[in-house]
């Protein structure tokens, strides 16, 4: 098997394995609370997903850092920037949305202020789940074989099939999945980790959920005047979609300013090929 097949094998096991994860701690759900519950079992699969991702660069005889996975000095500043960006896109789309009329936000005082603590650690969990599986080891071991586009590429479709087997409506499943899975791979192969991606990604849903635009309420409120849901819905996925491509460019700009530090096929010197065996 030459090394390119070896590789693409060795990633799709990867994919392979972590829908079974979901498998088991999925029902861990119902013995909790629903506002628990993402914390519980983005906890478990986290930890799971890494220890897969710890199996699998040992089998391939690399490192965590040579899929992002490992933490660096410049951890936090670049998770703090992820936030920032994520933050920025939720409120684009509030603003456009704001802007089309007929939409207002109230807030909701039935929900208590705890409950913000643990939906920023819920969806954090959650986030970090997706980002160790879909663009830490596949994403930088197809990258190391076949280059960025094609690494991004089949990444884009495994994390729009995920979104599409845990039951969101195909409609929604391509409209949002594949642009937040094209933003975070990019910003992943750019940086050259998963702290930017993670917090993007977290972000994002958190200040969906707390705007009130997510399927379990947060402290606002998204009001919509009788007869221009779809209208608002429209603007709410025209903004995000010129949110994340825009986002999505800017990552690129940034990992092609670094192209002397490239070589064919979007390959840098920090993906390394498995070490010979003794």
């Amino acid at each position: 098997m030459t090394s390119k097949a070896a590789t693409s094998l060795h990633a799709l096991l990867f994919l392979l394995a972590c829908p079974v994860i979901l498998i088991f701690t999925g029902p861990l759900t119902r013995t909790v609370s629903p506002e628990a519950g993402p914390l519980v079992v983005g906890s478990i699969a986290s930890a799971l997903t890494f220890a897969l991702t710890l199996l699998f660069v040992r089998w391939d005889g690399i490192r965590l850092r040579d899929v992002g996975a490992a933490a660096t000095a410049g951890t936090t500043s670049r998770l703090a920037f992820g936030v920032a960006i994520g933050i920025v896109l939720v409120a684009l789309q509030d603003l456009v949305i704001y802007c089309g009329g007929h939409a207002h936000w109230v807030r909701d005082t039935s929900r208590p202020s705890s409950l913000i603590l643990l939906a920023v650690a819920g969806y954090a969990a959650l986030a970090l789940r997706e980002e160790l599986a879909f663009r830490g080891y596949p994403l930088r071991r197809l990258e190391a074989a076949w280059g960025m586009w094609p690494a991004l590429i089949f990444m884009i479709m495994a994390f729009t099939l995920e979104h599409a087997a845990g039951g969101w409506t195909w409609s929604r499943t391509l409209l949002g999945p594949p642009a937040g899975a094209l933003l975070f791979g990019m910003a992943a192969l750019a940086t050259r980790g998963l702290a930017v991606p993670l917090g993007i990604h977290a972000a994002f849903n958190f200040a969906q959920w707390f705007m009130g635009q997510k399927e379990t309420a947060g402290p606002f409120r998204l009001i919509v005047d009788p007869g221009f849901s779809n209208r608002a819905e429209t603007l709410g996925y025209a903004a995000y979609l010129t949110g994340t491509l825009i986002a999505t460019f800017a990552f690129w700009l940034w990992h092609t300013r670094r192209a002397p530090q490239y070589g064919v096929k979007g390959r840098r010197a920090d993906i390394y090929e498995p070490r010979p065996k003794a």
